[in-house]
């Protein structure tokens, strides 16, 4: 097992006692030891100049810094995620593949052992959809698919809060895309899409958009067998009106408007799971915004998606994301789609941890579903 090295530059304000608790705890839940000279690294400073000494390093700093650090913004406890990202990358390490220009849009492929055709698990990360959160949160997902004989695509892409609604969708699909092209030893027909809480969003919406790419006239392209929320942010209206995470959907998608649900213009009936309040004016749903990117973009208000789904929801998380779950999977169903619903024990962060029980149940429901 990798040991891991922590190098804090002179520029960090933080207790180093702090630190060294938190970066030993840490590698204790890891299995490995805190020591000078570990082949695991992590650079805790904002200096480029002092990361740029250790090639192959986590660089973190712990403030806000959207030039360059691997983990940054996430203040001390960034430490626990960048020594986990460092410990990850030599115990399984990926390829990087691009997918565009930026230096956002690119995604991991990890590979199991043997000559494959391998099936296909991509993870789409969360984080409220702020820059601050990255695709190395499903770091431990990917090692844990790996021993399990999946091929893990972990994706990264262009956060709205930097770049605009618009180009995180675009960014997530050609992402997903992106596999189709590929020269590695993957079964492109047994393709699951996970996302973790807002990333659970993108993950149903991207499917939903596949399946449609899939319809007579518009050519071959990749399709997911199975679509997986882990925790996700299913209801992006309520979400919004609900002010989740301190207002992270107006955040990312803008605002809605303080009005209640009614119908819209082409809508034959008031989306399915979706109730009216008593004495709302009916103009959200008639609202540019709403037809534009709100209900394109809520998987409540997108249903039908026309693709198998997963909805996985921890008891202990959220009430208002265990309610969007339990609604979502509901309405789901009555509008024709196949849906499994599974609630557990678990808090937010359980979905996505190999140990916990939640997790490894919904690893053999992939597997079942992409027999």
């Amino acid at each position: 097992m990798p040991d891991v090295r922590i190098i804090v530059g002179p520029d960090v304000v933080a207790d180093a006692a702090l630190l060294q608790e938190v970066a030993e705890r840490e590698c204790a839940a890891l299995d490995v030891t805190l020591g000078r000279e570990g082949e695991a690294v992590v650079v805790v400073s904002s200096d480029p100049d002092l990361a740029g000494q250790f090639p192959g390093a986590v660089w973190l700093d712990l403030a806000r810094n959207d030039h360059g650090p691997d983990i940054h913004g996430r203040g001390v406890a960034g430490l626990t995620w960048a020594v986990r990202r460092a410990v990850h990358r030599r115990r399984h390490p990926g390829e990087i593949v691009a997918y565009g220009t930026h230096p956002d849009q690119w995604a991991e492929l990890h590979l199991p052992p043997g000559p494959g055709p391998h099936p296909v698990v991509a993870l789409v990360h969360g984080g409220y959809w702020r820059s601050i959160w990255g695709a190395d949160l499903m770091d431990a997902l990917c090692v844990d698919l790996c021993e399990r004989g999946f091929a893990a695509w972990n994706l990264e892409y262009r956060r709205p809060d930097l770049h605009g609604w618009e180009a995180t969708a675009a960014d997530v699909t050609d992402g997903l895309r992106r596999l189709a092209t590929l020269e590695a030893p993957l079964d492109l027909g047994k393709v699951a899409v996970a996302g973790h809480s807002a990333g659970g969003q993108l993950a149903l919406r991207a499917a939903a958009d596949l399946a449609a790419d899939e319809k007579p006239g518009n050519g071959p392209g990749l399709s997911a067998a199975l679509a997986v929320s882990l925790a996700g942010v299913l209801d992006l209206v309520e979400g919004d009106r609900r002010w989740l995470s301190s207002g992270a959907v107006r955040s990312a998608l803008g605002a809605v408007g303080p009005a209640g649900p009614g119908l819209a213009p082409g809508l034959t009936q008031r989306p399915t799971g979706v109730e009216p309040m008593t004495g709302a004016e009916p103009s959200l749903y008639e609202s540019e915004l709403f037809n534009s990117v709100y209900g394109d973009a809520s998987p409540l208000h997108r249903l039908p998606l026309g693709v198998r789904q997963l909805i996985v929801q921890g008891r202990s998380d959220d009430l208002d994301l265990v309610d969007f779950a339990r609604r979502y999977a509901r309405a789901a169903k009555e509008a024709g789609d196949d849906v499994t619903y599974l609630e557990m024990s678990g808090d937010h962060f359980a979905v996505i941890n190999p140990k916990a029980p939640i997790w490894q149940t919904t690893a053999l429901a992939i597997a079942n579903a992409l027999r």
